[in-house]
């Protein structure tokens, strides 16, 4: 019974959803871009001063 009214759900919500407008792709291109960016600019600042913090006090 509740696979039924899941189903339902799903085929009410592909119904209503729509493809989006070239605009709107470029813009969640856009975002996603800048997340990945800046997530991978912090795990790097986290390698690096994982990496200098041994060097600066000799500790092998």
């Amino acid at each position: 019974m509740a696979l039924k009214s899941f189903l339902k759900a799903c085929a009410r919500v592909l119904k209503l959803s729509m493809r989006p407008d070239r605009e709107a792709l470029w813009l969640s291109i856009k975002v996603c871009l800048i997340g990945i960016t800046i997530i991978g600019g912090v795990g790097f600042i986290i390698k690096l001063i994982a990496l200098l913090i041994p060097a600066l006090f000799g500790v092998t």
